[in-house]
Order: structure tokens, then sequence, then C-alpha cells
């Protein structure tokens, strides 16, 4: 373990901030060119979470909030594009505005009363809203009941339409990149600093003048603007939904992305949304272990965290 820490605190090091990310951006470039469509499938995978765990890790690892139901942000970005897509004949990239629109209401309606109180509050009734939200899916003839929208149709990009895994590695490789900035902007800003005084400390912060109910409202609708546009591009990609995709499951694994890689670290939150999803494909062809490696996979996971409770990579302070 303590070479695993000195070989992060020297990707950390000035030299290689900005070295390492150009270097591991140009490969991620240059991979399609090498790998099956199979290879490529599973490195989308692992950028779809860590888009919504970069997305969590603003409420979760920056405000030091506890949300137990964030499938329902991506759901709602999901269906909010898969219905404006079928039944209204919309454009795609239309549909980005109104799934941010949508979130930042849902996330207006939720975090306002609740954000207000201490405690535990918050995870049951976000929990309780990720239930809300697959059940209402799952019963409405507008969201295509249990048997979700199927048949939504692939977007165009400057006349490409984007059929190929290749072409969705591609877009989700960019908003890997946009979400890393808008994270980034956030974390160095004075909005991300009161969030860490709030974090660590929100009666000190109070007593500092830090407004933290507005502040903590303002991040869960950030967190939700981002699931909600991770769930429309998710909803284009698979071109179906459903309800069972958006389960309770999926949050506690988005969660366990960001926790499992380190809270507030941008770098940690994406190795952990990484490991999450690809860690248990690199044994399912090995014979005896194949059939077993969730199992394997949920004893690892049990001693990184005895190990590292912070995390793969852990902010300085709390590592």
């Amino acid at each position: 373990m303590k070479l695993l820490d000195k070989a992060f605190r020297l990707l950390g090091s000035k030299g290689a901030r900005y070295g390492v990310p150009a270097a591991l951006l140009l490969a991620m470039t240059a991979l399609p060119f090498f790998l099956d469509d199979y290879a490529l499938h599973v490195l989308w995978n692992a950028m779809f979470y860590a888009l919504l765990a970069l997305g969590l890790n603003v409420i979760v690892g920056y405000c030091g909030l506890c949300d137990l139901g964030y499938a329902a942000k991506f759901a709602i970005g999901a269906y909010t594009t898969g219905i404006l897509m079928k039944s209204f004949g919309w454009n795609f990239w239309l549909t980005l505005p109104m799934s941010i629109l949508v979130a930042v209401i849902t996330a207006v309606i939720i975090g306002a009363p609740t954000l207000k109180l201490r405690s535990d509050y918050l995870a049951i009734v976000t929990l309780g809203f990720a239930e809300i939200v697959r059940i209402t899916a799952r019963n409405l003839p507008i969201t295509g009941s249990a048997s979700g929208l199927n048949a939504i149709a692939r977007p165009s990009l400057f006349g490409l339409r984007l059929t190929k895994i290749s072409h969705w590695y591609y877009v989700f490789l960019v908003l890997v990149v946009i979400f890393v900035f808008i994270s980034n902007r956030l974390r160095h800003s004075r909005f991300g600093r009161a969030l860490a005084y709030i974090r660590e400390d929100e009666d000190a912060a109070q007593a500092m003048g830090v407004d933290t109910t507005r502040y903590k409202l303002y991040a869960y609708m950030i967190g939700a603007v981002l699931g909600g546009v991770t769930g429309s591009f998710f909803a284009v990609t698979m071109t179906s939904i459903s309800p069972g995709s958006f389960d309770f499951t999926q949050s506690a694994n988005i969660l366990l992305a960001v926790i499992l890689g380190g809270m507030g670290k941008i770098p940690g939150v994406i190795a952990g949304a990484a490991f999450f999803a690809i860690f248990p494909e690199i044994f399912r062809d090995v014979p005896i272990v194949g059939n077993m490696r969730m199992l394997f996979f949920g004893l690892l996971l049990i001693v990184v965290m005895i190990t590292r409770p912070q995390g793969f990579w852990p902010e300085r302070k709390r590592g």
C-alpha cells in the first residue's frame, strides 16, 4: 500500500499533472484502431460509469451529501429523451436542453425541502425518490410500462449517423473530457471551496457566512444535470430503455465506484469506475473462475475497503 501511495503522489506531482492525462487521452483516442467491438464496448461501459460517477462525485465527494438514488437522475434524462423522440418526433440534440431542465426541476423539488435537514434524511429521500421514478416508469403508458421504450432512433453528428460502437466510444470519450473539465473547474472555484467547507464541517461553514442550504442545493442540481445528460446519451446509445436499468443496484454501483476510487478526487473517481466496469470482464472467459467472477469481485472489494477505506486515490487531505 505504501508503494501505491507513492505512485499516486508521483502522478499528482506538477510534472505529471498535465503530461499523464494528455498521454492517456492520446492512447484512448488511438485504441479503436487496435481493439475489437467487444473490447470497445467494455471501455464504453467504463466511460459510462465514469460519467455517472463524476456527476455523483459533485454531490457525495465535493459536498459530502449521501445520495442513494442517483439512478433516478439519469433515468429522468433517459426517459425525457426517449419520450420526446418516440412520441413527439424531436431531434436528439434538441432533447438535451429539456433533459437538463427536467433534471433541475426535479432536483429543486426533492432537494429544496430536504437539504435543510441533517443526518441521513437526504439518503432516505433520494432512495425513495429513485423507487418512485422506477415504479412510475413501469406503470405509465407513455414510458412504455414494464417493457420500456424500444427502437429509439440513433442521432447524426455532422452528417454522420452514429451507429457503430466506435462512434459512441468517441462520443463518450469527449463527454468524459467535458465532465472532467467541469468537475475540475468546480473543485477549484469559490463554489467548490464552499462545498469543501460544508463537507468538512457544516456548522463552521455556516458560522463563516456560507449559505449551506443554497450551496447544497446547487451541488445537488449540478449532479442531477450531469446525470440527466448521461441518461440522454445512454438512451440513444442503447436504443432502448426499461425500468430495470434504473434500480437500486445501479445506484449502489455508481456510489461504490465513487467510494472505491476516492471521494472528491477526479482521477480516483474515474479509476474506481473503470475498475468496477472492467475487472469483472477480464475473467469472464476464464474456466471455472468465469462463473464465479462476481464472487471474487465482491471479495476483492471487501479487501480494498478494509485496507484502503479512503479509496484507491483519495484527496491528499483525506489520504
